[in-house]
C-alpha cells in the first residue's frame, strides 16, 4: 500500500503538476485562490433608467440636431433672400444696362426652329454665385470667431 501511495504522488507531481503543500497556511491560501477564481462576480449595476425626454436630449446633443436644423432653416431663407435680391434688384439693373433685354429670366436664343431659353439658367447661376459667396463669408466669419 505504501508503494502505491508513493507512486500516485510521484505521478501527480510529475505529470499533472499538482502542488504538494506542506503546511496549513499554504493550503488555505491555495483554497482562497481557488474560491476567488470560481466565485461569480456580481453583474455591473444597471445604468439608471432614462426618461424619454432625457434620451431625446442626449440624442440632440450627440448628433447636434439643433445646429443642423438651424443651419437648414437659415440656408433656406438665405436662398429665398438671395433669389429675391437677384430677381427684384439685379435683373432690373441688368435691364437698365442692356436696353434691348427687359427680363433676363425670359432671355432666349433662336437658331433655326430651335429655341434656347438660357435666361432661367443665368438667373439660377447668378443666384448660386451669390449664395456661394455668402456661405464662404459666413464660414470665414465663423472661423474667425472660432465657432464650430
Amino acid at each position: 500500500m505504501m508503494l502505491l501511495d508513493i507512486f500516485i504522488r510521484y505521478m501527480a507531481v510529475k505529470y499533472f503538476e499538482v502542488l504538494l503543500l506542506t503546511n496549513d497556511e499554504e493550503i488555505l491560501a491555495e483554497l482562497r485562490k481557488i474560491r476567488e477564481s470560481v466565485e461569480k462576480t456580481p453583474p455591473p449595476p444597471h445604468p439608471p433608467k432614462q426618461t424619454l425626454w432625457d434620451e431625446f436630449k442626449d440624442f440632440l446633443s450627440k448628433y447636434k440636431i439643433f445646429g443642423l436644423a438651424i443651419a437648414f432653416i437659415i440656408g433656406m431663407y438665405l436662398g429665398n433672400l438671395v433669389q429675391a435680391l437677384v430677381k427684384d434688384l439685379l435683373l432690373p439693373a441688368f435691364g437698365l444696362l442692356l436696353p434691348d433685354l427687359d427680363n433676363l429670366a425670359e432671355a432666349t436664343y433662336t437658331h433655326g426652329s430651335q429655341i434656347f431659353a438660357y435666361g432661367d439658367f443665368l438667373v439660377a447661376l447668378i443666384t448660386f454665385v451669390i449664395v456661394a459667396l455668402l456661405v464662404f463669408i459666413a464660414v470665414k466669419v465663423a472661423k474667425h470667431w472660432r465657432v464650430e
